[in-house]
């Protein structure tokens, strides 16, 4: 079984985007534009303050009418963020992401952030697995 300790080792990039709570939504969106990225963490320096995500932005400014150059990424944020260690394995990170409904899922050591899991990095990883079992069980039947 897969940590995600070891799915953040084969990620492109070790580098956390985040923003800070005093950035506008904008600079948060233009952020995400930049980046291909869905959410970004909202850090204090290094605490974990919030997310912020496509969704927060859809819900709190777009269809309330707000001004994304006006309205703080402290505003909007999802306050309560769920984390997960980087011993966790995929499965019960995959549960647990979807008990909450979140496609975003930051990895903490401790009080340390030291990554973030998507659920598309989850799934590719199941994937992956699930390959190669199909790919060892037809070469065991060829024997």
């Amino acid at each position: 079984m897969h940590t995600l300790q070891q799915i953040l080792n084969q990620k492109d990039t070790d580098e956390i985007w985040s923003v800070v709570p005093t950035s506008t939504v904008f600079e948060a969106i233009q952020e995400m534009a930049d980046k291909r990225a869905g959410a970004l963490l909202v850090m204090d320096g290094d605490r974990l303050e919030g997310i912020i995500s496509e969704r927060d932005y859809a819900r709190e400014v777009i269809l309330k009418g707000r001004s994304s150059k006006k309205t703080l990424v402290g505003e909007i944020m999802s306050k309560e963020v769920v984390t997960a260690a980087p011993t966790s394995s995929v499965q019960s990170s995959l549960e647990l992401m979807t008990q909450h409904r979140i496609r975003h899922l930051p990895v903490v050591n401790d009080t340390e952030v030291v990554g973030v899991i998507s659920i598309g990095d989850l799934v590719k990883n199941v994937i992956a697995i699930q390959q190669t079992t199909i790919e060892q069980l037809e070469n065991y039947i060829r024997m």
